[in-house]
């Protein structure tokens, strides 16, 4: 009997170490929350890189941040992503404070695009863009694997170069089967800092239709843009950040006006719109 009792012991004791395994989110309704700052301050290098930031993240909406250099753009893409930790304010994913997600329930929930991406190893194209099934590994979603993988690589135009190893890649190449891997991941919540600064005309582009793409189909995506123009033709909302705050928040139309980003930028621009579309246009003011 003692020796059954030892089993039973050790037996749980086994269970509690082993880690249970993530549970893939619900589908999320347009409209809905999914990830939201309020008051977030954040200090790095000892000065305020962010002071008081409130941002709400929707289903089925593309959030642009957009500001000069320095303005927080990255940071706050960071915090939201719970890789940079706020000293004051909060923060929460899915409903939930970032503290209270382990790292592989986060992975099933948000999926983060840096600014750079560099290997160590020359791994084959196919293989990093495998690298964001990772969280799915041991879910019931883990047999989509390939159809993924496959799917991420089309769309990124990056399928001809599957087998060329990593580091062989052009910078815009590169950039290309990095969201390649973010998209693989499938995750409601898309994090995507400066995707386009590597690109061509053509492929900006793409990544900006395939970020209005799954935010159609019900996903949320934050990308930061220096390109006014990509902003205005592909958010639903911008933030406009100045020096650690946003200055505005709401639809391009609305919030791109010749005041607002003259200031913002600390260069005279021109909001235009488009003679076809009556779309926004942004453009510096050049002296003829």
């Amino acid at each position: 009997m003692r020796g059954t009792n030892t089993r039973t012991a050790n037996a749980r004791g086994l269970l509690r170490l082993v880690p249970s395994r993530p549970v893939p989110p619900p589908p999320a309704a347009p409209g809905d929350v999914l990830a939201e700052a309020e008051g977030v301050r954040v200090h790095l290098g000892g000065r305020p890189v962010l002071d008081g930031v409130d941002v709400t993240v929707r289903a089925g909406e593309v959030l642009a941040l957009v500001g000069p250099n320095g303005a927080g753009k990255s940071t706050l893409l960071g915090v939201l992503a719970a890789d940079v930790p706020a000293a004051e304010g909060g923060v929460r994913v899915h409903g939930r404070p970032v503290a209270d997600w382990t790292a592989p329930e986060l992975a099933l929930r948000r999926a983060v695009l840096p600014q750079s991406a560099s290997l160590s190893f020359p791994f084959p194209v196919e293989e990093v863009v495998r690298m964001g099934r990772a969280p799915w590994a041991g879910t019931d979603l883990a047999e989509e694997d390939d159809a993924a993988v496959a799917e991420a690589m089309a769309r990124t135009e990056v399928t001809g170069f599957a087998g060329r190893p990593f580091s062989a890649l052009s910078g815009g190449e590169r950039a290309r089967v990095a969201l390649a891997r973010v998209l693989a991941q499938r995750s409601p919540l898309l994090l995507l800092d400066e995707p386009t600064a590597a690109l061509d005309l053509r492929h900006q582009e793409l990544v900006l239709r395939l970020c209005r793409e799954r935010a159609r189909a019900g996903d949320a995506v934050v990308v930061v843009l220096h390109d006014l123009a990509l902003a205005a033709a592909y958010a639903d909302r911008v933030a406009v950040l100045r020096a650690g705050r946003i200055a505005a928040d709401g639809p391009p139309a609305r919030v791109f006006s010749e005041e607002l980003l003259s200031d913002v930028y600390d260069q005279p621009v021109e909001v235009l719109p488009h003679p076809r579309t009556g779309a926004v246009l942004v453009l510096p003011h050049r002296d003829p």
